[in-house]
């Protein structure tokens, strides 16, 4: 992307879907194909407002909880994970379960597995309420606490504070959370890390992005909706990095033309959960305010995929039950 003018939007690479967003709506995608509307997806299945309701359009229908389907369905679980009770009910349902879950979640669950085997009291990092931190949290209840700020870890107290690890949250600002790793590993010196970093190298590389350009922008525009936590997370990493404003916006429509005022560098970029189609809309929303100068600043290339999951694999590989 070049152009020239006084105007200039720069935009942040990478940003938008990362591969655990991109096999989550794949998957439903090719369940739909394969076995016809209706598919059941517990909780959204990626956080992003447009995406949900695409795939609503299509035929996906979105439940919270596991009681709202039908017995026998088709039934795809989101790319936030879901906890051992999860999977107990819907075998108890006897649902056709698709299972979406981000692979690197997936890593954060096998480690919660492995640290309450080993008798540890598990220091959870994240957001109460998030589908991923409640997913986590189900692999080992009761040995799992909690810790949401800087504040949590002044104050979280643990049965034996030799027997501590920590684990976190994929989605989280990786500067607040190593200051509360820090915190920790002062008040419980034995603390043990996880086997690799729980932030996913796509939170970590939209942050360092955004950082990248948020000093030099008058504005920085994040896409991406309320409850995607890294979305909300670039904004805040925006301001600390220096931008003088930041906002966060589902779609170019909510773009407020006083935030342009006495703007000339705009910086944009979207969080994990979100279709590149929408940066191409705040993209020409801005252009309509002379804002015609559009360069790319790319910290990094991302070239990881993962395949779909196996059930649906197998699924569509055998031509099995189609309704």
């Amino acid at each position: 992307m070049t152009g020239s003018g006084e105007k200039r939007i720069v935009v942040a690479a990478p940003r938008g879907y990362c591969a655990g967003v991109d096999r989550a709506v794949v998957t439903v995608e090719k369940a739909l194909e394969h076995y016809g509307a209706p598919v059941y997806v517990r909780k959204q299945i990626v956080h992003n407002k447009h995406v949900v309701e695409t795939l609503t359009e299509r035929g996906a229908i979105f439940v919270e909880e596991l009681d709202e389907v039908p017995e026998g369905s088709i039934t795809v679980f989101s790319a936030h994970g879901v906890s051992p009770m999860v999977h107990a009910e819907a075998k108890r349902r006897v649902l056709q379960t698709i299972d979406a879950t981000c692979p690197l979640v997936t890593k954060v669950h096998k480690e919660a597995q492995r640290f309450a085997a080993e008798d540890l009291t598990i220091l959870l990092i994240g957001h109460a309420g998030h589908e991923e931190v409640e997913g986590t949290a189900g692999e080992a209840p009761e040995r799992t606490i909690l810790v949401q700020s800087p504040a949590d870890a002044e104050t979280v107290e643990v049965p034996d504070p030799d027997r501590v690890a920590w684990l976190s949250q994929t989605t989280l600002s990786v500067d607040e959370t190593m200051q509360i790793v820090r915190r920790l590993k002062e008040r419980f010196p034995n603390l043990i890390d996880p086997p690799s970093d729980d932030i996913c190298y796509a939170t970590t590389n939209r942050q360092a992005a955004v950082k990248q350009i948020a000093e030099h922008s008058d504005l920085m525009i994040v896409v991406g909706s309320a409850n995607s936590s890294n979305s909300v997370r670039l904004v805040e990493v925006a301001l600390d990095a220096g931008a003088k404003a930041a906002h966060r916006v589902d779609h170019a429509n909510e773009i407020d033309p006083a935030w342009l005022e006495g703007v000339s560098s705009v910086g944009v970029t979207s969080g994990a959960s979100v279709p590149e189609v929408l940066v191409e809309g705040v993209i020409a929303r801005l252009a309509e305010d002379g804002f015609n100068d559009v360069v790319e600043e790319r910290l990094t290339e991302e070239n990881l995929t993962f395949a779909l999951p196996p059930e649906l694999r197998k699924a569509v590989r055998s031509g099995a039950a189609k309704r």
